[in-house]
């Protein structure tokens, strides 16, 4: 089977102070941190005894992940799985880059988002050309909201050519005809993030070759659909896979809405859908005809 696994276990403190986000510089207790390494390290196990699956997995923590040596073990060590296709996770790029160099860089892919008045802009953007520099695959963002609008643009200019810098709509801002714009100039694929997505019984991947997995192991088939599937670690959600329609209104986040079966994504993302890496060769994906 192909199958892909968005997992997030209970980390959750993060080491910036972003105030659009309700984890910022939260603090894990050690007993917290133990837990959450267990997790991982259980789930990385079930992960590397499934040679008879093809396995694609985006680690999508709470908090930065990064910033713990047993996520970089874990990435590092799934990128040697010959049945991996794919292993990313969603960074904010605080962490050193050497790790990387024991990495299969053929599998490994990072998320990384840009957060202006978190870290200096050198710093962010010296690691992003570090990336580029060993040869890692790659995708740049940032929050649309508006005091970010300058930092963004002067991203896009100083970012390698090939590396894609999108925009994710900030949550509750409203975005005017011009004000999307400015920010499609940017990220062409801005318009898919603008408004939330009609999905409730539409077709989606989510809960046939789409899974989430939580540190307990439970499955459900999206990180925003509360109904459980079975279990990871018992098998019990293999009988529950099968094709089926968004029982929720909308959906309002790339790493849901990008399954949906109704967008184009799965195209403009060939090969980068878990890192968010279109297809296009310069990173500069074209603009969608039509978003919902």
């Amino acid at each position: 089977m192909d199958l892909t696994v968005l997992y997030r276990g209970p980390l959750a403190s993060c080491d910036y102070d972003c105030p659009y986000c309700p984890f910022a510089k939260r603090r894990d207790s050690r007993e917290q941190l133990r837990a959450d390494r267990a997790s991982l390290e259980r789930f990385a196990a079930w992960v590397g005894d499934q040679t008879d699956d093809r396995l694609s997995v985006l680690f999508t923590p709470w908090g930065e992940g990064l910033v713990r040596s047993w996520y970089r073990r874990t990435l590092t060590d799934l990128s040697h799985q010959p049945h991996v296709r794919r292993v990313a996770i969603q960074t904010n790029l605080s962490c050193r880059t050497e790790w990387l160099a024991a990495a299969d860089l053929d599998t490994l892919a990072l998320w990384c988002t840009y957060h202006p008045g978190q870290t200096p802009y050198d710093r962010f953007l010296g690691k992003c050309r570090e990336l580029a520099r060993l040869g890692v695959r790659f995708s740049v963002g940032t929050v649309g909201l508006p005091g970010h609008l300058e930092a963004a643009r002067r991203l896009r200019a100083e970012l390698p050519e090939h590396v894609y810098l999108w925009v994710n709509a900030a949550e509750g801002h409203q975005y005017d005809d011009a004000e999307a714009g400015l920010w499609t100039d940017l990220d062409p694929l801005f318009p898919y993030s603008r408004h939330p997505h009609a999905s409730a019984g539409l077709p989606c991947r989510t809960g046939d070759f789409v899974i989430s997995v939580d540190g307990d192991g439970t499955v459900r088939r999206c990180h925003f659909v509360r109904t459980e599937l079975g279990n990871l670690y018992d098998g019990s959600y293999r009988a529950a896979l099968r094709p089926r329609p968004c029982p929720l209104t909308v959906c309002d986040c790339h790493i849901g809405y990008v399954h949906l079966e109704t967008l184009p994504l799965y195209d403009v993302f060939a090969g980068g859908v878990l890192e968010r890496i279109p297809a296009a060769p310069t990173g500069r994906a074209p603009t969608p005809a039509k978003c919902q």
